[in-house]
């Protein structure tokens, strides 16, 4: 198992101290606000170097103080035991690992590679199209570090653009028109071949789960495939700059790159039909669970590794026989940890071996 344990310094709510993860499932019970999600956090924290519910490093430090840290031990594909440390203090972060530091969060792909489970994930359903790119982006820079340098570059030439197109400056296009056709091109050819992965289980799981089938992820570039008399190519950097140069005069107008990856979408479908407009808000809710299923498929067939599931309160919008096809259908992991409100009939799910801590009040203590 990954995770061995975890220790806390000024972490939220949470008491300093170490918490044990000998065990391949851990489950932990508690009311709401009393620290069940804060540990999660910390071990995203962990393994990513960031929150997925902050970008504010400073909103994590414990009330009155200056500074927070997080270390956790975790055993390594060879079985050895390995450390990551992050200590945020007076607004500056660094991240150790095994005593060395960290220059680039990009350093720790596939370190800890963990898959979460949570609420907000229902907007990649319902939400606005930046919230699925996000996700499709996230499911590549969880493994692809080549991937995270042509998203870094292409936004910050695309940055350089609309800084070009506010000044009113033109004749810099040419230059800046090539750089992003080169890293977009790049980015839209792993966005659209990860989508084709994830339509081979995504369907499948969705229809085995709802009972509705057809449904499928479509991926719509901004920079549109080239039909040809048989079929269609992907296009190429030269037709990009062919295509930002006819797109100019609206860009200058709109001062603003009006086409790119930053404004590719991806739609759910059914019958030829968008599914999330007519679909319930339980059926949305099974989307995004699976799609958080489906990326941690999609990662572990990527890369042969199995991943960490965190699972944040997660089932309790769907009906006790959508939770038990759910559970049944859990994607392998390498461990996994759930929160639950005491209501919860967690007993059911849990195994062998799997350790349950009540949290109150930041504390936890083990229920034997």
């Amino acid at each position: 198992m990954p995770f061995l344990s975890l220790s806390l310094y000024n972490f939220r709510n949470l008491k300093n101290g170490k918490i044990d993860f000998l065990a391949k499932e851990i489950y932990f019970v508690g009311e709401n606000g009393q620290g069940k999600s804060n540990i999660l956090e910390a071990l995203y924290y962990s393994s990513y170097g960031s929150s997925f519910r902050t970008h504010t490093d400073s909103q994590i430090v414990t009330y009155g103080n200056s500074g927070f840290r997080v270390s956790s031990l975790y055993s390594n594909e060879s079985k050895n035991v390995q450390q990551i440390a992050v200590v945020y203090e007076d607004g500056k972060k660094s991240i150790e690992k095994n005593g060395k530091r960290i220059r680039d969060r990009k350093e720790l792909v596939n370190t800890i590679p963990c898959v979460l489970f949570c609420h907000d994930d229902m907007r990649f359903a319902t939400g606005e199209p930046e919230c699925r790119r996000f996700f499709l982006d996230q499911s590549l820079t969880m493994y692809d570090g080549l991937y995270i340098d042509d998203l870094r570059a292409y936004r910050k030439i695309l940055k350089t653009r609309n800084v070009v197109l506010k000044e009113s400056k033109l004749e810099m296009l040419d230059v800046y028109d090539v750089q992003l056709a080169q890293k977009g091109v790049e980015i839209q050819k792993k966005r659209k071949n990860a989508i084709f992965q994830f339509n081979q289980i995504f369907g499948k799981l969705y229809e085995e789960i709802s009972g509705i089938a057809g449904v499928s992820i479509v991926y719509i570039p901004s920079w549109k495939e080239i039909k040809q008399e048989v079929g269609t190519r992907f296009p190429n950097v030269e037709d990009i700059v062919g295509l930002l140069k006819s797109k100019r005069e609206q860009d200058a107008v709109m001062m603003t790159t009006m086409s790119g990856p930053h404004r590719d979408k991806v739609i759910f479908v059914k019958d030829g039909r968008q599914f999330v407009p007519n679909a319930s808000t339980g059926q949305c809710r099974l989307i995004a669970l699976l799609l958080r299923v489906s990326q941690a498929v999609y990662y572990t067939r990527i890369t042969g590794i199995k991943p960490v599931l965190l699972m944040d309160d997660v089932m309790l919008e769907l009906d006790p026989n959508k939770r038990q096809r759910l559970t049944a259908m859990l994607p392998e992991y390498e461990q996994l940890f759930c929160t639950f409100l005491p209501g919860e009939p967690y007993d059911r799910y849990k195994r062998d071996g799997t350790r349950v801590y009540h949290i109150e009040n930041g504390e936890w203590n083990e229920k034997i």
